[in-house]
């Protein structure tokens, strides 16, 4: 055997041997690892079939913030999907683009909101144009109202006049069901 590059080489005796054999082997390691895919597979499952129970479709019809508390509601039924108009004591927004101040809505004696009543006529040419094909399904006019509960009657007031100024008569008021149904569920008050 010609040695070909220096380096210590081990007897015959010593390279067979199962303590001292592994310093002196000089091949290359595999870097090959198995998967259980089995496992893998399975996991995967369970993940997407728990996503899909949490984020179904007909899901929340409202977005809950944080500084709105609606209040609580004996009688009512359950909202339809409709666009939002929420109510909060620093904003009004709609469909979670802010259109209004809640301060601002409280000066003056006119009724009108003018940024609110142009987003809602948005939405109504909007939804012409999408339906414009479909003469069975005719424009409801439904808007869901999701307001503090300390917020004064007056700034309510204004957002329903601009509301039915822009074609939207049908309003519903979000509340909590309070009594028969559970905690949690939301209701219309019509």
């Amino acid at each position: 055997m010609a040695i070909v590059a220096p380096g210590k080489r081990p007897g015959i005796r010593i390279e067979k041997s199962r303590v001292f054999g592994k310093k002196f082997v000089r091949t290359k390691k595999l870097g090959y690892a198995s998967l259980m895919l089995t496992s893998l597979v399975d996991m995967f499952t369970i993940i997407v079939i728990f996503l899909l129970m949490n984020f179904s479709a007909n899901g929340e019809v409202l977005y809950m913030s944080k500084d709105i508390k609606l209040p609580d509601a004996f009688h009512g039924a359950q909202l339809d999907r409709a666009p939002v108009i929420s109510v909060s004591g620093d904003a009004v927004t709609f469909d979670g683009r802010q259109v209004a101040h809640t301060a601002d809505l409280m000066k003056g004696d006119v009724l009108n909101v003018p940024e609110l009543e142009d987003a809602l006529r948005d939405e109504r040419r909007r939804y012409d144009q999408i339906h414009q094909n479909e003469p069975d399904r005719p424009f409801r006019g439904l808007v869901n109202v999701q307001a503090d509960r300390r917020i004064p009657f007056r700034i309510i007031k204004r957002v329903m006049f601009a509301c039915n100024q822009s074609g939207f008569g049908n309003i519903n008021f979000a509340a909590l069901a309070k009594g028969s149904l559970p905690r949690d569920k939301k209701i219309a008050l019509k």
